[in-house]
């Protein structure tokens, strides 16, 4: 099964797009299947039924609103590290 995975921030093209790509990197050495989207906290609730983690920055986590998706904060979207540890703690 392939994992599905947002990646959140205002506009939906600077942060998520980045944190995308930092997530695709640390999905490939984790060995995890997943399509990894990005969008802006207004259209979660749009792509989010099937979505088992959202990733977000801290400033964005509130207007992501109710989900039952798992939402995982990141404090720096570029630490490779940052986003392995808590996608393998997330999905294994």
């Amino acid at each position: 099964m392939v994992v599905q995975i947002l990646t959140v921030c205002g506009a939906g093209i600077g942060t998520s797009e980045i944190l995308r790509v930092t997530a695709q990197r640390a999905l490939l050495r984790l060995g995890i299947d997943a399509q990894v989207t990005a969008t802006d906290a207004d259209h979660v609730h749009e792509l989010g039924e099937d979505v088992q983690v959202i990733l977000a920055t801290s400033e964005k986590v509130a207007g992501i609103g109710r989900t039952f998706a798992q939402v995982i904060v990141i404090d720096n979207i570029l630490d490779l590290a940052e986003v392995e540890a808590k996608l393998a703690d997330a999905l294994e």
